[in-house]
């Protein structure tokens, strides 16, 4: 069985809300909202990956925080980390035609990735 793909995603938490974005058209799994994020490059640790695709996809920094949840589903492994604005919410992004802030007890209502489902689970059962 071959080793599953490492991707990192950003659960970007700022006034009570999390930053949900939905795959553009032109992406695998479109229409499904995600944390966002994206694969881990040989020889990259998962912060350095996930500073890297945020920056190339909202083009903003973040601060990460701490390890939320780390999953397999099918052939991906996603490593979803806290984090933290270091600059203006963004207001596009390159893989994405739509972001949301959610509120925690709604994040349940998006059809979310089936990679991104576990943490949301966590995320809704309770406050971490």
């Amino acid at each position: 069985m071959p080793e599953p793909i490492d991707v990192v995603a950003a659960v970007i938490e700022e006034d009570g809300r999390f930053l949900a974005c939905r795959r553009a058209a032109h992406k695998a799994a479109a229409g499904r909202w995600e944390f966002p994020g994206g694969k881990v490059e040989p020889g990259e640790r998962p912060v350095e990956a996930l500073e890297r695709e945020i920056r190339e996809e909202l083009g903003i920094g973040i601060q990460i925080l701490g390890h939320l949840t780390t999953d397999e589903t099918g052939p991906i492994r996603l490593i979803c980390l806290r984090a933290r604005l270091q600059a203006e919410r963004p207001v596009s992004s390159t893989d994405h035609d739509e972001l949301r802030w959610i509120p925690r007890g709604a994040l349940g209502d998006l059809a979310w990735a089936d990679a991104d489902l576990p943490a949301v689970r966590l995320l809704t059962a309770s406050r971490v």
